[in-house]
């Protein structure tokens, strides 16, 4: 037993890091928290095709927000899910302060080497800037 009490479980897409954090929780006995960050739109809304992107936006949210649930309920977990727009590691550690975790548990994307060439990756700055442990599944 590690002694955590509080859980924030970074989701990016894969369902592995929400169903690892989601076992360590129930081993633990400890409260969940899952963030799912949407990086902010900064392009020319009237060239997206789209009437209202918000709207478009804010359904994608919604939607990777229920997939969560539907994990979460799949495992038995009761969870707290947030929604959050902005740079995606700053957020994450924001979260994380905000809803004093004692770890933060992160999905790893295969990375490219692009990423290796023009910097770190969000896992690497959210390592960087986070003041409690991160897993990486």
């Amino acid at each position: 037993m590690k002694g955590y009490r509080k859980i924030l479980i970074a989701v990016n897409g894969s369902k592995e890091a929400l169903t690892q954090g989601l076992q360590l929780a129930y081993d633990e006995k400890c409260w969940v928290t899952v963030v799912k960050v949407i990086p902010s739109y900064e392009g020319d809304l009237n060239l997206t095709g789209i009437k209202n992107i918000e709207d478009a936006l804010n359904s994608e949210g919604a939607k990777a927000v229920a997939e969560i649930k539907d994990v979460a309920k799949a495992e038995g977990a009761l969870i707290k899910t947030r929604l959050e727009e902005g740079e995606v590691d700053k957020k994450i550690v924001e979260v994380a302060e905000e809803e004093n975790c004692d770890i933060i548990i992160m999905g790893s994307n295969k990375t490219n080497r692009f990423k290796k060439l023009f910097g770190k990756n969000v896992i690497e700055k959210v390592i960087d800037k986070a003041s409690c442990p991160v897993l990486v599944v």
